[in-house]
């Protein structure tokens, strides 16, 4: 899963999509959960929308579980990130995939926990190419029912990476009851879903049958990775 990436600066996103007219918006440069950020549609032009999709029912824009016991709030629920092996079941997320709101996520880098050697280091993956990424998305609107207020809003699909060299080293290793690490076959280790140039308008617009074709886990040799830099600012917009 991804918690953590880097926006596109308006310049970049408009030379990206070959745009003639300026964004309305100034980015973030790190984009968290729940902060506002842009995902590309099937016209492709960019949209400013809430990186945290928001169940139909949800009676405000950051979504919770059901409190229990005496809690006043629920916890809040993690919705920038869709199984891919649950998003056409999933209520959160069903709408948007059946409904065929696919949309590409720019980010120049995102950034993951690094395990490799058994403690977490933030690590950071981009491009070996140069180019930003475009990172398989969903998208859907939300309407706000006290304001009235239209919420665009978005979640990265992520995929099931066991096995590669690198992105399986990637977050905390699952364990047993007993504390002891589970096997390689039964961890789940995730990773977001890079789309090609090429695949774009397929993802987009395409068939879903001919887009989940695109799901599909990357070759090593398209990322240059490494620690992120500890000078750079990593905070999360709140």
């Amino acid at each position: 899963m991804c918690n953590v990436y880097g926006s596109l600066s308006n310049e970049e996103l408009e030379a990206l999509l070959e745009l003639d007219d300026r964004l309305p918006w100034e980015p973030q440069p790190v984009m968290g959960p729940f902060a506002m950020g842009a995902y590309v549609g099937a016209d492709m032009l960019p949209v400013l929308g809430q990186w945290g999709m928001i169940p139909p029912n949800s009676p405000e824009r950051i979504p919770r579980a059901k409190p229990k016991g005496k809690q006043t709030k629920g916890a809040r629920l993690s919705t920038n990130n869709a199984r891919r092996e649950r998003m056409a079941t999933a209520f959160t997320f069903r709408r948007a995939w059946l409904s065929g709101r696919r949309c590409l996520i720019p980010a120049r880098w995102y950034q993951e926990p690094y395990w490799g050697g058994g403690v977490h280091v933030a690590w950071r993956f981009s491009r070996a190419d140069g180019e930003p990424w475009m990172l398989a998305g969903l998208y859907d609107t939300w309407t706000d029912p006290v304001t009235g207020e239209i919420v665009p809003n978005y979640t990265m699909v992520t995929q099931n990476c066991d096995g590669h060299p690198l992105l399986a080293l990637m977050h905390k290793p699952e364990v047993d009851r007993a504390g002891a690490v589970l096997p390689a076959e039964q961890q789940d280790k995730r990773s977001v879903v890079p789309i090609e140039r090429a695949d774009w308008l397929t993802w987009l617009a395409g068939s879903s049958s001919e887009a989940a074709a695109l799901i599909r886990v990357p070759e090593v040799e398209l990322f240059r990775h490494g620690p992120a830099d500890p000078s750079s600012d990593v905070r999360l917009p709140l």
